[in-house]
């Protein structure tokens, strides 16, 4: 069963990141992914923006042990993307899935933590609009203006309106096409 780590950190977007794991631990039992939220800075429950809280299931340090993992989501928010940027647990972990060719995904501002841990680079990446600017300084991505960007094992996409196909991108990355339809179809989603 693949194996999903995604993080959860205080001033993430939490709409966005809770819609992300909607699309995929919701029907786990269709798609087959364990899904790990690991908190940045313990187990304890993270207020996210928007007044969201998350309740981890793991300190991101407890998640460390239980990976590897078949990708590792960052989510959005300014805030949050600045935390996960600073994070020197954020950056191991990210060193590693590259290392080894794993996938990594990252939603609206999230990606701007692939630029500052330098992984990635050369591939072609979106983000929220606001976040361009910063993703491109440096001029080591080209950027897409797609709603979800697949650049060899780097995923991204661009804000809360893109969050479902985000998680769908993410479940056929790891699954296939046709394991997505099936996530999909009950989620009456526009084509």
């Amino acid at each position: 069963m693949p194996k999903r780590l995604e993080s959860a950190q205080c001033g993430a977007e939490g709409g966005r990141a809770a819609r992300v794991r909607a699309g995929v631990r919701s029907p786990s039992a269709w798609c087959g992914i364990k899904v790990t939220v690991a908190g940045l800075a313990g187990k304890d429950p993270v207020q996210c923006s928007r007044d969201v809280v998350i309740c981890p299931d793991a300190s991101l340090e407890d998640a460390k042990k239980e990976g590897p993992y078949d990708v590792v989501v960052l989510p959005g928010g300014n805030l949050g993307a600045q935390n996960l940027s600073e994070s020197a647990a954020v950056k191991e972990i990210l060193k590693e899935q590259e290392n080894r060719k794993g996938l990594i995904a990252a939603i609206c501002a999230g990606p701007t933590a692939l630029l500052a841990h330098e992984i990635g680079f050369g591939s072609k990446v979106t983000t929220h609009p606001l976040a361009k600017d910063k993703m491109m300084n440096g001029g080591h991505y080209t950027y897409s203006e797609n709603r979800v960007e697949k650049d060899g094992l780097i995923l991204t996409s661009r804000g809360p309106g893109t969050s479902f196909e985000f998680a769908l991108a993410i479940v056929e990355a790891l699954n296939g096409k046709e394991v997505a339809a099936q996530v999909k179809a009950p989620l009456v989603l526009k084509d």
